[in-house]
């Protein structure tokens, strides 16, 4: 626990810090910075135009999972008059998902230049700010808050709400009391107690503001009980199905884990390939795949193995659905009956736990006709739910427009 006097220190600091910062030239502190953070002045976006339409939407900082652009590209598509912007912060190199603006991290924490361009920009041209992760929308020095920003945007009748992606608000120690193969259980991650504070902090936040809240996955609303699912939105195109699954003597299953820790993998390894060694199925486990390649690896496999230890579903799962392959992982029923109740649909992932997941694999195999229609049902529902029109009406009472 942080105390009182420890907090007092901290805040001192930081205004230490943000006192430097504020006089020294940019170029100073550019090569002051340490190496992940240091960036070409060059490379750092001029601030956004703002859109040609009645309601102008800012989405930032984050642009996780090339969500915040996909929300936007929705809103525009399938919403009346909404023009949008995202902004997205990223630490070297890597520029990852295509987003609108992509800032490197050491200008979005320490450029003075820039954070004030980017906050006239956005103070006298949108209409409406969506904040992800529970960060600052414009870059932050040490000496300023997300709720400053907030406050500031509401001066200047800027409407303004949350949406939390996932490791910002779910807390580790209650997911690890309700779920049997949390990932974070003692010993497992060493980044679990740096995550319990940032969902604490980010849960305090969401109080203190009272904003209109979204979450990306519906599990989150066990964290943030009063918000709303905005579901994620994958680009349904560029996983067009396959060729039809389980046809093959030998079946290919596929797991291609982003953070093997998260997703389980060390649960399910020994099972798949004890199935392998007996000649059932063909395993592959996908790594360092690039991006553009990942569809095409997708629509090898017949079987899709996605997580097994946060109990939810999330873009990949989608995106494996969209291809039309069959998935399978462990789901909870709380997760099962949001999304039945909000969309009508039953979650066409096949449920397993880590434990059963050989079992489950053989059950498909020996029926294979089933399994066969489970992965029709699977295309169908992200065309319904995943494409980006069901997120853009969710969008639409916060933009105060209607859907198109």
């Amino acid at each position: 626990m942080v105390t009182a006097a420890a907090s007092g220190a901290h805040r001192a600091l930081r205004g230490l810090i943000g006192a430097a910062l504020a006089v020294l030239p940019e170029p100073v502190i550019r090569a002051m910075l340490p190496g992940r953070y240091r960036y070409d002045a060059a490379r750092v976006p001029r601030p956004p135009e703002p859109p040609a339409h009645r309601v102008r939407l800012y989405v930032a900082p984050v642009d996780w999972a090339g969500q915040g652009t996909r929300w936007a590209r929705a809103a525009e598509r399938h919403l009346h008059d909404v023009g949008a912007v995202t902004m997205a912060y990223r630490v070297g190199g890597e520029f990852g998902h295509p987003v609108d603006q992509a800032v490197p991290v050491g200008a979005y924490v320490t450029s003075r230049r820039w954070q004030k361009a980017q906050r006239d920009a956005v103070l006298t041209g949108f209409t409406h700010v969506l904040i992800e992760a529970e960060r600052a929308p414009f870059g932050a020095l040490f000496t300023e808050t997300v709720a400053d920003q907030v406050r500031e945007l509401h001066e200047r009748g800027i409407a303004v709400a949350m949406v939390c992606h996932g490791s910002d608000i779910r807390l580790p120690s209650r997911h690890a009391a309700s779920h049997a193969d949390s990932p974070f259980a003692p010993g497992l991650m060493s980044t679990t107690p740096a995550l319990e504070r940032e969902a604490l902090a980010n849960r305090r936040l969401l109080d203190e503001l009272h904003l209109p809240t979204f979450v990306s996955t519906p599990d989150l609303l066990v964290d943030v009980p009063e918000a709303q699912w905005l579901p994620v939105v994958v680009d349904v195109e560029q996983w067009m199905p396959g060729p039809p699954v389980l046809e093959r003597a030998v079946p290919v299953v596929v797991h291609a884990p982003s953070r093997s820790v998260m997703k389980g993998s060390d649960l399910i390894d020994p099972a798949m390939r004890a199935l392998e060694a007996e000649g059932i199925i063909e395993y592959r486990r996908l790594l360092g795949v690039p991006a553009d390649e990942m569809p095409s690896a997708i629509r090898s496999a017949d079987i899709v193995l996605e997580q097994f230890r946060l109990g939810s579903y999330g873009v990949a799962a989608c995106e494996a659905l969209a291809a039309g392959r069959i998935v399978v992982g462990n789901v909870t029923e709380q997760v099962r009956d949001h999304v039945r109740a909000a969309t009508g649909r039953e979650l066409p992932v096949v449920q397993s736990t880590a434990a059963d997941v050989a079992a489950v694999v053989r059950g498909l195999l020996a029926d294979r006709q089933t399994a066969r229609e489970q992965a029709v049902h699977g295309r169908e529902f992200v065309l319904e739910v995943h494409d980006g029109r069901r997120s853009a009406a969710v969008l639409a009472p916060f933009l105060g427009t209607t859907t198109v």
